[in-house]
């Protein structure tokens, strides 16, 4: 194919027009909540819109990493580092890399219709446990849809780049709302109730023993870890274009769309800090009060759980002209949120203000 008739192409189909990717962060750099520590919970985010979905006896330090595949233009990974092995996967047991997609982000795909695009699905990856691995879309509209794709990691410790394709649906349209929609996931390990069936290569209703088939326990060894970057979905049945990179400022906005703090960047919220607070305005009573009004740095996704926290880095606090004073969380919205509280120290300009931590995740 020509050039001009390759741009041609990718002008038709949307993706010479920058914004390729559905991915937000696929080259992991924005990092707001920090590494998490040997975390065991059923649902952790930690980078930036990357959430790990777990039901196992297993542990994990889920990290930013800064190793990379060279020469690739990347700067940081995921890094998932096994510090508790689990080597009897009940039936039930689950673990899957994630991030969720809003409908109103996936209409390009034209699902529900005959002119259904297929996507593709590139990253790179590493891990220590060889062998079969499984990446599966899952469509979460009013009927749940589900396709699966194997791809094999051949050599331990080794960077290997990955693409894989998923056809187009056109039984199911994607709802344009802003809720989830797509849920697009690596497993790492899988009990029989997700992985005893049939892989589905094509989409189907959603059958759960159908989705994992074959999936190695990624979680048999702590001596075991699992990196990832340059995630990209694009529309198209391939092969992958380039990796789209962005200025970390608009991938940073993207993010703050589901997770935003009062903190600066590299600060981890509930950190023991005034800088970033919101200062507030108080009223000259008995007791006096302080209220005031937060504007986000960016309109979320939906009204988000709003964690107030005082100089000290009490949670559910504020500080009143002395720290640990409790707070009432007015009106929240996407745009913003107010707070009131009682019983503010007189003279009330010694340090009236609010941090908080919000979440609007998928």
């Amino acid at each position: 194919m020509s050039k001009a008739a390759e741009l041609a192409a990718l002008i038709g189909s949307g993706q010479a027009q920058g914004d390729k990717n559905l991915i937000i962060n696929g080259a992991m750099t924005v990092n707001q909540r920090g590494n998490q520590t040997a975390t065991s919970s059923a649902s952790t985010y930690f980078v930036d819109r990357w959430n790990l979905y777990h039901n196992t006896a297993a542990a994990a330090n889920l990290q930013q990493s800064t190793v990379v595949p060279s020469g690739q233009g990347f700067g940081n990974s995921i890094l998932i580092d096994c510090t508790t092995a689990d080597t009897s996967v009940a039936s039930s047991d689950t673990a899957i890399l994630r991030q969720v997609i809003e409908g109103q982000n996936l209409q390009r795909l034209a699902y529900g219709t005959s002119d259904a695009k297929s996507i593709t699905l590139s990253f790179w990856v590493r891990s220590t446990k060889t062998g079969t691995y499984i990446c599966n879309i899952y469509h979460a509209d009013a009927t749940a849809r589900s396709q699966s794709q194997q791809y094999t990691i051949s050599q331990a410790d080794t960077w290997e780049y990955k693409t894989l394709t998923f056809s187009g649906d056109t039984s199911i349209a994607t709802d344009n709302d802003n809720a989830a929609t797509f849920y697009v996931q690596w497993g790492l390990m899988i009990g029989s109730d997700l992985s005893s069936g049939t892989l589905n290569t094509t989409w189907e209703n959603t059958v759960n023993a159908n989705r994992f088939v074959g999936q190695v326990n990624f979680f048999d060894s702590t001596s075991n870890n699992f990196y990832l970057t340059g995630v990209q979905l694009e529309v198209g049945s391939g092969p992958a274009t380039p990796f789209e990179h962005e200025d970390f400022g608009t991938t940073l906005r993207k993010c703050q769309r589901y997770y935003q703090k009062s903190y600066d960047y590299s600060v981890v919220a509930g950190t023991a800090t005034q800088i970033g607070a919101t200062y507030q305005t108080t009223e000259a009573s008995s007791n006096y009060a302080s209220s005031g009004y937060t504007h986000f740095k960016v309109n979320m996704r939906a009204t988000p759980t709003i964690t107030s926290y005082d100089y000290a880095g009490n949670s559910g606090k504020m500080r009143g002209g002395a720290d640990n004073v409790a707070v009432v969380i007015q009106a929240p919205a996407d745009n913003g949120f107010g707070n009131y509280c009682n019983n503010v120290s007189s003279g009330s300009g010694a340090g009236i203000a609010i941090h908080y931590e919000a979440v609007a995740e998928l």
